[in-house]
């Protein structure tokens, strides 16, 4: 499997994973889970690729760098932002974000380790 195949796999098990959590979830809650989920897979999985297709590059420190800071900022604008719209039920939306962003994180870790390691060597 190549690496683009393993990653977007991994993306697809995180999202998969993060709707049926939500499903899961008493109706409350559900559309809170859901938007984070949707959320922090459109802001992590094309930040991932990048830092991925950079790896063995001398850019890579900056864009794994800009992709770390990319985030953080998001973050801290999407809770302003949640906070000011949703007041007290914004910490749902926010922790299932950052939960897909650490766990999109984590595929990506992996990812790269199965690419660049030395395992397929003889």
């Amino acid at each position: 499997m190549t690496p683009g195949r393993r990653y977007l796999a991994g993306v697809l098990l995180v999202a998969a994973g993060g709707g049926v959590l939500a499903a899961m979830l008493p109706p409350g809650v559900r559309l809170g889970v859901a938007s984070g989920v949707a959320i922090g897979v459109v802001l992590q999985a094309p930040l991932g690729w990048w830092a991925l297709r950079s790896i063995g590059t001398a850019r890579f420190m900056a864009i794994w760098g800009l992709g770390m800071l990319t985030r953080l900022t998001l973050v801290a604008v999407a809770s302003a932002v949640a906070l000011s719209a949703l007041g007290a039920r914004a910490a749902v939306v926010l922790v299932a974000m950052v939960g897909v962003l650490v766990a999109l994180l984590a595929v990506e870790g992996v990812t790269a380790l199965r690419e660049h390691s030395r395992e397929n060597e003889q």
